[in-house]
């Protein structure tokens, strides 16, 4: 972590899941500032005095700018003085995104474009943007714009001196216990007494711990090039088997409910594509799709291609290594908050 010895590390969206584990990771190392960057003026508040209280004198080092992404002038006003950019900042859920897809485009792509072209603007040495499985192929509202914001982010970083301001991505699947994500619902809905609701118990997803996500971005931040996008190798397990581990842990009697695939779901996440196969390096837990070099100069391609192709198949969330039951409620114990939750749930018993 040398790297943030002295500096100052925005994040967009920092009141967020994401923001939360950064902080935990970072505010008692050597680091100069950490600057978070929303629009919500109550959870930076509660963020504040979460902090303050829990680490005293290392939350001096948090700085709170409100703001929106979507408005350049209010992302301007906070890049004074900034080193590294974590961009999270970003509309996640898929059933919301679809009924209001030009909000998704408002924040996931034009968002993306006026951080990326403030930073560049302020001299920001690095910026890694987050991304997610649902860009690749996409069918959805969110994983389009996702999509559309790995493009941009790929396009900027042609345009810029890499010397002075690397931009990267990285794109990573579910994080277990993320805020808005289905976890924490079904603990709610088992305190009430009532069933949890699944949507098919087929579907499969990748699954990894908030720590695992600030890992593979701390990974892009150090090992990736300008343009790169970087992806984790997450292993997965079915909805059925998420349930029924967390059932398992809380209350193995109560009623998993189906109700059917929700507006824009799929029934399994890739996280390389097979055309990203073509040209993506293998880097042991990770993957590395480079930034395509190539100008708009298509005419010498028509004389000198490249028919090489690399051995790598579609890395998706069926043939990624798939817990089972016991598999993922030993990851879910691992987590912190999993552990509060059945100590107070055991306690209310």
């Amino acid at each position: 972590m040398t790297a943030f010895t002295g500096k100052t590390l925005m994040i967009t969206g920092g009141t967020g899941s994401f923001g939360n584990a950064v902080l935990n990771r970072f505010l008692q190392t050597d680091i100069g500032e950490i600057r978070i960057f929303s629009r919500d003026e109550k959870k930076q508040d509660d963020m504040r005095h979460e902090f303050q209280s829990r680490l005293p004198e290392a939350a001096e080092k948090i700085r709170f700018y409100i703001g929106d992404v979507r408005d350049i002038q209010s992302v301007r006003n906070a890049m004074h003085g900034v080193d590294y950019i974590f961009h999270a900042a970003a509309l996640k859920q898929v059933p919301s995104c679809e009924f209001f897809p030009i909000e998704a485009v408002k924040t996931n792509v034009l968002g993306t474009d006026n951080v990326l072209t403030a930073a560049i603007e302020a001299g920001v040495r690095s910026v890694t943007c987050l991304s997610t499985d649902k860009a690749a192929y996409p069918v959805n509202a969110m994983g389009t714009s996702k999509a559309m914001m790995e493009k941009v982010v790929v396009a900027k970083s042609r345009t810029v001196n890499p010397a002075k301001t690397k931009i990267c991505c990285t794109r990573y699947g579910n994080v277990m216990c993320s805020r808005g994500s289905v976890i924490p619902l079904w603990i709610e809905q088992i305190k009430a007494g009532n069933p949890i609701t699944i949507t098919e118990p087929s579907m499969t997803r990748f699954v990894m711990s908030l720590d695992e996500a600030v890992d593979l971005v701390l990974f892009a931040f150090e090992k990736g090039a300008s343009g790169d996008i970087l992806v984790q190798k997450a292993p997965a397990c079915t909805i059925e088997t998420l349930a029924k581990a967390v059932t398992g842990l809380f209350a193995p009697e109560t009623e998993i409910r189906v109700i059917g695939i929700r507006h824009g779901e799929k029934m399994y996440e890739t996280l390389l594509t097979n055309e990203e196969c073509a040209h993506a390096e293998d880097l042991g837990n990770f993957y590395r799709v480079p930034c395509d070099k190539r100008d708009l100069n298509y005419d010498k391609f028509f004389n000198k291609g490249d028919a090489r192709r690399n051995t790598l198949t579609e890395f998706n969330s069926n043939n990624t290594t798939i817990l089972d039951v016991d598999d993922v409620q030993k990851k879910l114990l691992s987590l912190a908050y999993i552990r509060s939750e059945l100590e107070a749930f055991r306690a209310e018993k």
